[in-house]
C-alpha cells in the first residue's frame, strides 16, 4: 500500500504542470520604413553590433577612461545589483516547481498525576504542500521571472553600452575645448603682439587714438575668451569624473589637439528591423513583452483547481532505542484540491488586467522600435552632409587665414587701416572655433552612430 501511494505521489508529479494556458508568442510586426532614409545607408564592413567596443575607440587614453567607468560607474552598479536580484528572484520562482522535503527528529516526556514518565521519539521524511503544477501556473510564474531577468539584462548592457559611448563624448568635448583655449590663447598672444604695436606707433604719431582703443578691445575680448574656456574646460573634468566615478589621471585626459578617435561605422543596406532587434534596449522591450504574454496563462489558471499534497514517512517509538526497528513505521498523505466557486469577479479582472498590459508592451515594443528608428535615421543625415561640410568649413578658414595674413600684412606696410585688419582676424577667429566645433560634431556622430546600432557588446 505504501509503495502504491508513493508511486502516485511521483506519477502526479511527473503529469504536473502538462497544459499550459499562456497564449502563443507571436513578434508584432516592426512599424517602420523597409529601407533607411535615402542616402543614409553605408553599404558594406562590419555591423556595428559585432564591433567590440575597445576595437571601435581607436585612442588608447580614451579606452583606458571607458574601462574606468565601467569599473566605477554607480548607474552601472546599480544596473548590474538588478540583474543580480531578479536572477535570485527567478531561481526562487523556479524552486517552487519542486518539493520541498523536510526532515525532522522529535521527542516529548511527559507525567501525568501518579503515572510514570512517558516518553515519545519520533523521526519523519516529508513534503508539505507542495503544488502539482497541472495547469502551468507555477511554470508560467518561472518563465515571467526569467523573461524579466533577461530584460534587465538587457537594460544593464544598454547601460553599458551607453556610458562608453558618454564616456567617449566627455573626453572628445573636453579635447575640443583644450583646443579651443589653445586657440583662445594664441589669439590673445597675438592681439597682444598687436596691441603693444600700435601703442608704439600712437606714441610716435602714426596710429590714431581709435586704432589703440579697437586694438584694446580684442585683446580684452580675447582675455575673456580665455577664462571662458577655461572654466569650461574644469567642467568638462567634473563631467567625466562623474561618468567614470573616480578620479583620473592626467595621463588619460586629451590634450589640446582633436584627433580620429573613433572608427566609421559601416551601416549595412538592408531592412533595419534585423538591426535595430539587436539594440539592448529594443530586446529588454520584448523580454518585457513576452513577461505580459506569459502573465496571461498565470492568470487564466487561477480558474482552475489548485492540487496540494502533504505526504510524510518516518517511524515513532516511546523508547529512543526502539527508534528505527521493525513494526514502528508510519506514514501519511493527504492530497487536497481548492477550486474557486467565487470571487466576486477577482479572477477575471486579474485575466483582464493581464490581456490589457500584453497590449500595453506591444505599444511599448514597437514605440521603442520606432525610437531607435528615428536615432539611427537622424544620425545618418547628420553623417550624410558632415564631410561636405567639414571641407567647406576647411576651406573657409584657409580662405580667411589669407585674408588676415593679407591684412595685416598691409596694416604694418601703412597702406591699410587696423580696423580692415581687425575685420579680418575676427573672421578667421570664428571660422577656426567654428571647424573645432565640426570635427567635434563628426567624432560624435561617428560614436553616436554606433551606439544607437546596437554598440557591440561582447
Amino acid at each position: 500500500m505504501i509503495k502504491f501511494r508513493w508511486t502516485l505521489l511521483a506519477t502526479l508529479v511527473v503529469l504536473g504542470g502538462c497544459i499550459n494556458l499562456a497564449p502563443e508568442y507571436q513578434r508584432p510586426e516592426a512599424p517602420i520604413a523597409g529601407q533607411w532614409l535615402p542616402g543614409g545607408a553605408n553599404p558594406g564592413g562590419e555591423a556595428a553590433a559585432d564591433i567590440q567596443w575597445r576595437q571601435f575607440f581607436s585612442d588608447s587614453r580614451l579606452v583606458r577612461v571607458q574601462a574606468l567607468a565601467l569599473a566605477n560607474n554607480r548607474d552601472l552598479r546599480l544596473a548590474s545589483l538588478n540583474v543580480e536580484k531578479a536572477q535570485a528572484q527567478y531561481r526562487i520562482q523556479r524552486a517552487a516547481l519542486l518539493p520541498t522535503v523536510d526532515a525532522g527528529v522529535s521527542g516529548s516526556h511527559s507525567r501525568s498525576g501518579t503515572d510514570g514518565i512517558s516518553h515519545d521519539y519520533s523521526a519523519q521524511l516529508g513534503v508539505s504542500s507542495y503544488e502539482l503544477d497541472v495547469f502551468g501556473r507555477l511554470r508560467n510564474l518561472k518563465d515571467e521571472a526569467l523573461e524579466d531577468y533577461l530584460a534587465l539584462d538587457e537594460t544593464r548592457r544598454s547601460t553599458q553600452i551607453s556610458l562608453v559611448a558618454e564616456v567617449a563624448s566627455a573626453w572628445l568635448t573636453l579635447a575640443a575645448d583644450n583646443q579651443l583655449l589653445q586657440l583662445a590663447r594664441d589669439t590673445l598672444d597675438s592681439q597682444q603682439a598687436t596691441y603693444e604695436l600700435t601703442r608704439r606707433s600712437h606714441a610716435l604719431g602714426g596710429s590714431s587714438g581709435l586704432a589703440l582703443v579697437q586694438a584694446q578691445t580684442t585683446v580684452e575680448s580675447a582675455r575673456g575668451d580665455v577664462a571662458v574656456y577655461t572654466s569650461q574646460i574644469l567642467q568638462d573634468r567634473n563631467a567625466l569624473r562623474l561618468l567614470v566615478g573616480s578620479e583620473i589621471p592626467d595621463d588619460l585626459l586629451p590634450g589640446a589637439s582633436l584627433q580620429t578617435a573613433a572608427l566609421l561605422v559601416q551601416v549595412p543596406a538592408e531592412l533595419p528591423s534585423s538591426l535595430l532587434q539587436r539594440r539592448p534596449d529594443v530586446l529588454a522591450a520584448e523580454h518585457t513583452l513576452k513577461s505580459a504574454n506569459i502573465d496571461i496563462g498565470a492568470a487564466r489558471a487561477a480558474f482552475f483547481p489548485s492540487i496540494s499534497l502533504t505526504a510524510n514517512a518516518g517511524s515513532a517509538s516511546s523508547a529512543l532505542s526502539g527508534l528505527f526497528k521493525a513494526g514502528s513505521g508510519a506514514w501519511s498523505f493527504a492530497p487536497s484540491v481548492s477550486l474557486p466557486l467565487f470571487d466576486g469577479g477577482s479572477n477575471r479582472a486579474t485575466l483582464e488586467a493581464a490581456k490589457v498590459e500584453r497590449e500595453i508592451q506591444v505599444q511599448t515594443y514597437q514605440q521603442a522600435i520606432q525610437s531607435a528608428f528615428k536615432e539611427v535615421a537622424d544620425a545618418l543625415a547628420v553623417r550624410s552632409t558632415l564631410d561636405e561640410r567639414l571641407a567647406a568649413q576647411q576651406a573657409l578658414t584657409d580662405a580667411n587665414r589669407k585674408s588676415f595674413e593679407l591684412a595685416d600684412a598691409l596694416y604694418r606696410g601703412g597702406s591699410q587701416s587696423y580696423l580692415e585688419a581687425l575685420d579680418a582676424q575676427r573672421s578667421l577667429y570664428s571660422a577656426e572655433q567654428d571647424l573645432i566645433s565640426l570635427r567635434l560634431a563628426e567624432q560624435s556622430n561617428r560614436v553616436t552612430l554606433y551606439k544607437v546600432l546596437g554598440g557591440g557588446w561582447q
